[in-house]
């Protein structure tokens, strides 16, 4: 039988870093911004009991941190089936796409793979400038479109690589400084 913690009993260090870790899967999927996620990770290095965790991460959903000998918080569920339509800066989801895009994306390769038998079967070179064609005629309807997601992801993804290199290295400031005070 699983005994519930006390809430008194003191944390260690590894405790703390679960802690920090759940608080930045919770920033990197936006319940919580990076100020908060500030404020939080102050909390997180001067709690001293497990309920001092707990406080932290009472209004958020799993993950929370694992301490000491509590089992592994089972996995979320999955998400159901309905999408949020993409916001501002987001890419937009294939099925939100309108459907003559949908309709010529899927064409294009089917157009490539007929070119390549009738150019081996009957010598046709010219079939080729088909799908050419059709790839074009969808890049200038909806290329820009296109590219923007792309631009919009690729500097998304370099925004959170940069936040994440940069508060690593608050916290390990953090634990040099917490460390130096304990006399170590």
């Amino acid at each position: 039988m699983n005994e519930v913690p006390s809430p008194q009993l003191r944390i260690s260090d590894p405790e703390r870093e679960a802690a920090l870790q759940a608080l930045g899967e919770h920033m990197s999927v936006g319940r919580i911004d990076l100020d908060e996620y500030g404020e939080r990770s102050a909390q997180v290095t001067t709690a001293k009991t497990r309920g001092d965790l707990a406080a932290i991460f009472e209004d958020l959903p799993q993950p929370h941190p694992r301490l000491g000998d509590q089992q592994p918080a089972p996995a979320p569920p999955p998400a159901t089936a309905v999408q949020p339509v993409a916001q501002p800066g987001q890419p937009i989801a294939w099925t939100d796409r309108p459907l003559n895009q949908r309709l010529v994306a899927g064409i294009i390769p089917v157009l490539f793979v007929a070119a390549i038998v009738l150019t081996v079967t009957v010598g046709a070179w010219w079939t080729f400038f088909i799908p050419m064609a059709a790839t074009g005629f969808g890049k200038a309807v909806w290329g820009a479109d296109w590219e923007q997601d792309q631009k919009r992801q690729r500097d998304r993804h370099r925004e959170l690589r940069h936040d994440r290199h940069e508060r690593r290295g608050e916290l390990r400031d953090e634990r040099r400084e917490r460390r130096r005070e304990l006399g170590h």
